[in-house]
């Protein structure tokens, strides 16, 4: 397989994207991806913050408010990554097609697509030795944030532990708690009527796993969750 990469990075048919939130899941990726790889991205760590407001945030297929109402509207929290020298995050080495790049550009629409290199990662098993492109994303931080309440969904916070339970186990579930800051963000509780479109199911070790994680961040608080209407 790592020849037939090699083929692909040398015709230019590849690149490479980290992913450290719901990408580490494959079940999320709507891609016919080459391949990916558990890795340890050097030099980043990961947060949540409220989302950047954009100017077609309302368009089908975005991320809109979610609520019965003004008064209790809100925008979902946003998990990024920024530059930090002396940090470091788990991962998944995303390896896909060029041609599908656009299609995952739309998908973090809330990010830039920003370059890093092989040095910057720690394989998690042998190095693949591929030459293409890599990539992570990081959020527009120029925009301004969404205001008002910016919860965590549970519906995209139970895709992204999943991710990374089954890529690391369970010691890396508690690594991602730990190495994530601003996870006193108040938890939107949609499990049972999820809001986020690449939603996942669960066993019921699955939840009592995430439980016990979760126990690790500070105190916050569950919001009564509220189903979006499909208008």
């Amino acid at each position: 397989m790592i020849k037939d990469l090699r083929y692909l990075a040398d015709a230019g048919e590849l690149v490479g994207y980290f992913g450290y939130g719901s990408l580490v899941n494959r079940a999320t990726l709507r891609t016919e991806i080459v391949a990916a790889f558990p890795a340890r991205l050097n030099g980043w760590r990961r947060t949540w913050r409220p989302q950047p407001v954009m100017a077609h945030a309302a368009v089908p297929g975005a991320d809109p408010a979610i609520g019965g109402g003004a008064d209790n509207a809100f925008t979902p929290a946003l998990l990024t990554a920024h530059r930090a020298p002396q940090a470091a995050i788990d991962g998944l080495l995303v390896i896909d097609l060029r041609a599908n790049l656009p299609a995952v550009d739309a998908r973090e629409r809330h990010y830039h697509r920003r370059d890093i290199g092989p040095g910057d990662l720690e394989f998690y098993g042998s190095a693949p030795d591929i030459g293409c492109a890599l990539h992570v994303y990081e959020a527009r931080n120029e925009l301004p944030s969404a205001e008002g309440a910016t919860p965590i969904l549970r519906s995209y916070l139970d895709a992204v532990m999943q991710g990374f339970c089954t890529e690391f186990g369970e010691d890396g579930l508690m690594r991602f708690v730990a190495e994530t800051d601003d996870f006193h963000t108040p938890i939107h509780e949609d499990r049972h009527a999820p809001l986020y479109p690449r939603s996942v199911q669960l066993s019921a070790r699955e939840i009592d796993l995430f439980d016990a994680a979760l126990g690790q961040r500070p105190k916050g608080q569950f919001m009564r969750g509220q189903v979006l209407s499909d208008d």
